[in-house]
């Protein structure tokens, strides 16, 4: 590993801890010419499906995008970013186990939306006013009855 500090190519590796989930390792380095410390993260690299959009256009996944989702749909609402992490891995567990190489946009939308309605129900129906185009109040009341049973 390589020293961002001077560039210099050795590095000790001074502490490893592994994640609290074990989903990745935490390692603080030295580096032997300067002398200072720095962290490194490993994670495994996983390959999600290509995303299919409306259009027909496909974009690669990006967790930063369903990460904006739930952040819009969750403001000001009192649900914690572990737990928004945590709805977002499972989606993100669900993407991986469906083994496919492509997925449709609306397919993600809607796996969004059952996580929002289990974290905080007007989080749930502010992403589904706009995911599903309410046209009229009436769309917006329909939901709203529909949270409530």
């Amino acid at each position: 590993m390589k020293c961002p500090f001077c560039s210099h190519a050795e590095t000790q590796v001074v502490e490893t801890r592994v994640g609290e989930d074990g989903d990745f390792v935490r390692r603080r380095r030295q580096c032997g010419a300067c002398e200072k410390r720095f962290t490194t993260y490993e994670r495994p690299e996983v390959n999600f499906p290509t995303i299919v959009k409306k259009d027909g256009r496909r974009v690669d996944y990006d967790r930063a995008k369903l990460t904006g989702s739930f952040t819009l749909a969750l403001r000001k609402r009192p649900v914690s970013t572990t737990q928004i992490d945590s709805a977002i891995e499972r989606i993100e567990e669900k993407l991986l186990n469906l083994g496919q190489r492509e997925i449709f946009s609306n397919r993600i939308g809607e796996l969004v939306m059952r996580e929002l309605k289990k974290l905080d129900k007007v989080a749930y129906i502010r992403f589904a006013s706009v995911y599903r185009s309410f046209e009229d109040i009436d769309d917006f009341r329909a939901m709203v009855d529909e949270v409530r049973k």
